[in-house]
C-alpha cells in the first residue's frame, strides 16, 4: 500500500461507549441492523467494511 492513504469514512457500532472520533458513527440495535447498515453504507460510500469483533464495524476507502 505504498504511495496509498487509507481514510475512515464511518464507523457502525453495537456499543457507544467503545467508539468516538472524528468519522461519522452510526448504532445498531442489534447485530443484524449492524450488518445492514454497515453494508449500506459500503454501497453508498464505495468502501470496504472491516468487522473489528468487538461489535464495531469501520468502513474504509482503500
Amino acid at each position: 500500500m505504498q504511495g496509498e492513504i487509507s481514510n475512515i469514512l464511518a464507523v457502525v457500532s453495537l456499543n457507544q461507549e467503545v467508539v468516538s472520533g472524528g468519522a461519522p458513527i452510526f448504532f445498531a440495535r442489534n447485530e443484524g441492523e449492524l450488518e445492514k447498515v454497515a453494508g449500506y453504507l459500503s454501497k453508498i460510500l464505495d468502501a470496504m467494511v472491516h468487522d473489528l469483533g468487538n461489535g464495531c464495524y469501520i468502513l474504509v476507502r482503500h
